[in-house]
């Protein structure tokens, strides 16, 4: 079982084991699995803001909100590391309130 899987799983994690030894989770370890999911997950709504961003000037139109949530995004992973629980991991997410 990958640690991975046991982020995206709704699965009681204690009482785990591999070869009659239980199985540890890294904090740690846990936070750099859920930053490098939310890139990939930011990755096409970047790519989204940077057209609207390119239109936007094209147009002459105010691009503060379009900053502003490209700025949301890049920040998105310091959420990972103030978390302390892998429930507050799993809740993470590149969505917009």
């Amino acid at each position: 079982m990958s640690l991975t899987f046991l982020l995206t799983e709704h699965s009681a994690t204690l009482g785990l084991t591999r070869n009659n030894m239980p199985i540890g989770i890294s904090l740690d370890k846990a936070k750099d699995i859920t930053k490098d999911r939310l890139r990939e997950e930011r990755t096409p709504l970047l790519q989204a803001q940077d057209v609207a961003f390119q239109r936007a000037l094209e147009q002459g139109a105010d691009t503060t909100a379009i900053v502003a949530e490209k700025q949301r995004l890049r920040d998105i992973t310091n959420l990972a590391d103030q978390a302390s629980t892998l429930d507050e991991l799993k809740a993470i997410t590149v969505q917009g309130e």
